[in-house]
């Protein structure tokens, strides 16, 4: 077992802005520990220099133990294979030489001279020496547990045919199975359905590995979580507040911790003033009878070193978003499913979704849930051209093979919230720019109104940030603002609390309630879930069923009426 030593971590963005200021913790040997805090406050930054990968302005990083990382978007947008995906997070000398024997692969192919052969036997060598082989066997359990076939048999399996959950969980088996003694897990848990995060959370319980993970799912967090490591945004960066209980408590703590710190910022200012009006009282004194000049010269340093010395930490900013989802009024059906299949994922279903309807869309991951959500998106069955649709989508949604109909109700107008934020349109495009020149789909708005929009969500710092260059958590803010300015009046929302902060899912929550218009969620946030009045559940045998409380189990043992 090892231990991770966060010592006085400052860092300043390239722009000049402060994003950590001395922040300090320690994960202990053996224990879980949660990294939370406000999107863009510094969490995934705070994980690249834990693990090496940026240099802090000051502070110190120390590791006990072997290191293993998953990133928050392990896996996905990569064209490669399962191969490739257990090299990114195999053990530190297996993957270097894992790379070069593959390199050693592709340059033999191409030239067998005896020189490309000596460095090929070179690499096969280094690979068995670093343990490479033997490595396989764990690669394989991974492959079986993860999806139901040998290493062998799944080896040169695209990533694209797998399922984000998949990918993640594949990715934490290898690493929960593998010989690191330290893990750093960037949102371990997006993608993964409901049984899979139960299964993240069982093994965390179990491990003796030291973890530090960032998520933003309150159940992982109160049912795996030892310790909860807050970051803090303030005016010199984000420091860091510990809190030594599980998820249970931490709400009660930190209204407590703030008390506190209000508490000591009035007595401060209390003793502050008192010292003040002394210096005063004595320098009237002291220009009178030169025998107070002593006395006034002592009060003077007293004030002095009280106000180098500084008041006490503030009270965090609190997040202040104002999401208006506004949707308006429209046809009393606003989707109507009769006998529709989306090809090899389900069985026929009908259904009807009424205006201002919250349906939550549960089931396991590749049961069609979010093929439901773009075919939708694109306007149903039966499309109208004349139709704002794909607000919020990437321009490459693909049509969804199906047979029977998904019709949209008069006035109904869909935005998708897409799951994995892939806008290819918006790479390299500032916040700002998407919003004052729009695009083929979205109108421009004046600079103001967009600096305007921007601020009610927590992004107008990021103004002139690209898109890419977002958080998750961000891009996910931004996602849920063009809805807002798209005029939607049937939401479709893949999963978006993945990398919502907790103050951010919250206002979103609360957002929808006030919508005017129907709700459509896909998600596997049990917490989330709770603020639906209608679940429907796509069966892992195939059927899709309505529900009056969430099924989170793969299998049903009787239909819910």
């Amino acid at each position: 077992m090892g231990y991770i030593d966060v010592s006085a971590i400052s860092l300043t963005l390239p722009d000049g802005r402060p994003l950590l200021d001395e922040a300090t913790f320690r994960v202990g040997a053996g224990k879980t520990s949660a990294l939370i805090g406000p999107n863009g406050a510094g969490k995934t930054t705070m994980l690249r220099i834990i693990r090496g990968e940026l240099a802090p302005d000051a502070g110190v990083v120390t590791i006990d133990g072997a290191l293993g990382v998953m990133d928050q978007f392990v896996g996905h947008g990569d064209a490669g294979t399962v191969h490739d995906l257990l090299i990114q997070v195999a053990p530190a000398r297996i993957r270097v030489a894992a790379v070069a024997l593959e390199k050693a692969e592709n340059t033999l192919i191409e030239d067998e001279t005896e020189r490309t052969q000596m460095q090929y036997a070179t690499a096969l060598a280094d690979y068995a020496d670093a343990g490479g082989y033997e490595h396989e066997t764990v690669w394989d359990q991974c492959t079986v547990a993860a999806l139901g076939v040998p290493f062998e048999r799944a080896r040169f399996r695209g990533l694209d045919t797998l399922s984000g959950g998949e990918q993640k969980r594949l990715a934490l088996e290898a690493l929960l199975r593998g010989p690191d003694d330290v893990l750093l897990l960037d949102e371990p848990d997006n993608y993964l359905d409901v049984p899979g995060k139960r299964w993240l959370e069982q093994r965390l319980r179990e491990s003796a590995k030291t973890v530090l993970l960032v998520s933003h799912d309150r159940e992982l967090l109160a049912r795996a979580a030892d310790r909860i490591i807050t970051l803090e945004p303030g005016g010199a960066g984000a420091s860091a507040w510990v809190h030594g209980g599980g998820f249970g408590t931490y709400h009660q703590a930190r209204i407590d911790r703030m008390d506190r710190l209000d508490e000591l910022r009035r007595r401060w200012d209390e003793q502050h003033e008192k010292l003040k009006t002394l210096v005063a009282n004595l320098k009237v004194k002291a220009s009178a009878n030169d025998g107070f000049a002593s006395r006034y010269q002592a009060a003077q340093t007293r004030l002095r070193k009280f106000e180098e010395a500084g008041p006490p930490q503030e009270r965090p900013p609190a997040q202040d978003f104002d999401m208006r989802l506004r949707g308006a009024r429209t046809g009393k059906r606003a989707v109507v499913c009769s006998k529709l299949e989306l090809t090899g994922l389900m069985k026929p279903f009908d259904a009807e979704i009424w205006f201002g309807d919250r349906v939550a869309v549960l089931g396991s991951n590749g049961s069609g849930k979010s093929h439901f959500l773009r075919l939708l998106a694109r306007g149903g069955s039966d499309p109208d051209p004349t139709m704002g649709h794909l607000t919020t989508a990437s321009e490459a949604l693909a049509v969804v093979p199906h047979t029977g109909t998904a019709a949209l109700g008069a006035r109904v107008v869909p935005g998708l919230f897409a799951q994995t934020h892939a806008h290819p349109e918006f790479v390299g495009r500032t916040l700002l720019e998407i919003l004052h020149r729009g695009d083929d789909r979205r109108p421009g708005m004046p600079r103001d109104a967009a600096s305007s929009a921007l601020d009610r969500y927590g992004l107008v710092r990021q103004a002139q940030q690209a898109f890419d260059q977002l958080s998750g958590g961000q891009q996910a803010r931004f996602q849920v603002l063009l809805l807002e300015l798209s005029g939607a009046t049937l939401l479709l929302l893949d999963e978006p609390t993945d990398n919502l902060d907790l103050e951010s899912a919250e206002a979103l929550e609360q957002a929808i309630a006030r919508f005017e218009g129907t709700v459509l969620a896909v998600t596997h946030d049990r917490w989330f879930a709770r603020s639906f009045d209608r679940f429907l559940v796509f069966g892992a045998d195939g059927e899709v069923y309505e529900s009056d409380a969430p099924v989170w189990d793969e299998k049903r043992v009787v239909r819910a009426r």
